[in-house]
């Protein structure tokens, strides 16, 4: 008797504590994530609508206006290729001194696609002291054994450009895998390339890289988010979603749901566990409770804990996550941007002493995070140490051979990546001799 009245107060508690997860969980908004942070200034966020417009122009029908096709160095196709890295263009930029290599995203009815994404599981790649996608990292690597020389030709011939590494959603990962290779061996690329001259704006980006890099790199890495945009928020690895997609009992489970009812402190304590890369501007032009959208607001911040990692249910995200609403409402926001600081009308000078604070407060937040990083003990967390855009030039990392080595040897950009170095359990720095686990 006593056994069957306690049946239904454990029903009780059950239905309550399902009741607090859903609350949590389905009822979180994608405004809550950024509450705490900043507002970006216009002239950090100026180039994220013109690099989404480029990013569109890789598409077969796309609605930006037609690029100057003298500026267009270089466009490879699916046929150019042949399944190793989504299409891209490289596109010389006179107005804004900037050379460009934009990446278009997943393509739904490429299986090359869903091959280059799936290329991967938890723990498989380990580089630069940290984890990152294997899939990815590979396409970044063809693309540098393709354009290297390109590259080294444009950079010398133009030492004012900045070179730029943009994409979108799938392309926004290889664009971030892009930038670490690149600023990892600058000389490469030429004697005369700094980190200052390197920086990437990531569409709606994969998760690519461990927490620990993604703060590392947040001088030269810009994610770009709109609101509810699902894929930054897949706690879940990428590929083990699409795999449950065709899995009956994992729909039926919500794996992907449940998944996110991991505690925030295992997250941040698993070396393996890929983010979001770098620092993160996220658009916000939607409030909970509240209909319609409103003139978007842009936040910006180098987050470690809780960096996207709510799952939003919501109508739009999948909506948010395409190139075009993100090229409009970042094209919004900017208008709205520039027309408070003209409506404010801050003289030139002053302008100029604001231009140099927001890049000290950009090194302070940094080195905060860093810090952060450090006091929460996320793995192989290093100590702050120069930023790299707006501070001296950094010392050149011990990941790859120095210049005379491979004036020597001539090896691929593939070849280069194996050759990384890793620290053992001790900390000490080994040549890794075999391949990661």
């Amino acid at each position: 008797m006593s056994l069957a009245c306690g049946l239904p107060l454990l029903e009780c508690v059950y239905c309550l504590a399902c009741a607090r997860w859903a609350w949590k969980r389905c009822l979180h908004s994608g405004d809550r994530d950024s509450a705490t942070w900043g507002l970006a200034s216009a002239d950090d966020f100026a180039p994220v609508p013109r690099l989404c417009r480029l990013i569109m122009a890789n598409y077969d029908h796309h609605p930006c206006a037609p690029l100057d096709a003298r500026c267009v160095v270089r466009r490879r196709t699916y046929a150019d290729t042949r399944g190793r890295v989504t299409p891209y263009l490289l596109y010389l930029d006179h107005l804004h001194s900037d050379i460009v290599l934009a990446l278009r995203g997943l393509n739904l009815a490429r299986e090359t696609d869903y091959a280059l994404l799936l290329d991967n599981r938890l723990g498989k790649r380990r580089f630069d002291g940290g984890y990152v996608h294997n899939g990815l990292l590979r396409a970044a690597a063809w693309v540098l054994d393709a354009e290297c020389d390109l590259l080294r030709d444009l950079l010398a011939h133009h030492p004012d450009y900045t070179l730029t590494f943009t994409g979108h959603s799938l392309g926004a990962g290889i664009a971030a895998m892009l930038t670490v290779v690149v600023v990892l061996n600058l000389d490469k690329l030429g004697t005369n390339l700094h980190r200052s001259r390197i920086r990437c704006y990531a569409m709606a980006p994969a998760r690519c890289m461990s927490l620990n890099l993604a703060i590392r790199y947040a001088d030269v890495i810009n994610s770009v988010v709109l609101q509810d945009d699902f894929l930054p928020r897949t706690a879940t690895p990428l590929e083990d979603i699409f795999k449950s997609i065709l899995c009956l009992p994992c729909l039926l489970c919500f794996r992907c749901l449940r998944d996110t009812c991991i505690p925030e402190d295992a997250m941040l304590k698993d070396p393996r566990r890929l983010y979001v890369p770098g620092r993160i501007y996220h658009i916000v032009e939607r409030k909970m409770f509240r209909c319609g959208r409103y003139p978007p607001v842009v936040k910006t911040a180098v987050p470690v804990d809780g960096r996207f990692e709510h799952i939003v249910l919501s109508c739009n995200a999948t909506m948010d996550h395409a190139i075009i609403w993100i090229e409009r409402e970042a094209q919004k926001a900017l208008d709205l941007m520039l027309e408070k600081e003209k409506t404010m009308e801050v003289p030139s000078e002053q302008r100029m002493e604001r231009n140099e604070s927001l890049q000290r407060e950009h090194v302070e937040e940094h080195k905060a995070a860093l810090r952060r990083a450090v006091t929460l003990s996320v793995p192989d967390a290093r100590s702050p140490s120069a930023y790299g855009t707006f501070g001296e030039q950094p010392e050149r990392s011990e990941s790859f051979p120095s210049a005379s080595a491979m004036a020597r040897q001539r090896m691929s950009w593939n070849d280069l990546i194996e050759r990384v170095f890793d620290r053992d359990e001790s900390g000490h720095i080994v040549l890794r001799s075999s391949p990661s686990p």
